[in-house]
């Protein structure tokens, strides 16, 4: 079961983040989806770390998702999406939706303080045309761990697939 929180991690969130990553997390500003039990599955980040653009929104936390989705990768499916995306115009502009959907979500989580500083820095054209996970080119996918992260928060077409073809949700406890 998914639960989108967007909620401050706690201290038990955040010890379980640093396990999942395997360092220390930074830039993370909630945790957006938990399982049943409240562990993270993905994180909403800050649109600036470090002086520069986060290139994703939303990261994949979860051991069991990465690890799913990274067998689909090596599976070849992002080269399928591709073909399919390109074959299917229906299904290229529902992924074209996501992206924009992605984008005004980017922008609507940021504060006024974060948008002024995205400007600052000369980053608001590129934090405009960057789709999910910083992708340019809106015709291809990047990363299946962006896309799932952004359909367990959003509306995602990619993300959407995937659980009907792959039942990739399934695999959560």
């Amino acid at each position: 079961m998914v639960i989108r929180t967007d909620q401050t991690p706690d201290a038990c969130q955040l010890a379980i983040i640093a396990e999942q990553l395997g360092r220390a997390p930074r830039g993370i500003e909630a945790v957006a989806a938990t399982d049943g039990e409240g562990t993270p599955l993905v994180l909403r980040m800050a649109p600036i770390v470090d002086g520069k653009p986060f290139p994703t929104l939303y990261w994949l936390s979860s051991e069991q998702l990465k690890v799913a989705l990274s067998r689909l990768e090596a599976d070849g499916v992002i080269k399928a999406l591709e073909s399919r995306l390109q074959a299917a115009p229906d299904f290229l502009a529902a992924y074209h939706a996501s992206h924009r959907d992605y984008v005004a979500t980017r922008w609507r989580r940021m504060s006024a303080d974060q948008a002024a500083e995205v400007r600052r820095l000369g980053y608001e054209a590129v934090l405009r045309e960057r789709g999910i996970g910083g992708i340019a080119n809106w015709d291809q996918v990047r990363c299946l761990h962006t896309q799932y992260a952004h359909h367990l928060c959003g509306d995602n077409v990619i993300g959407q697939w995937l659980d009907a073809e792959f039942a990739v949700a399934d695999c959560l406890p």
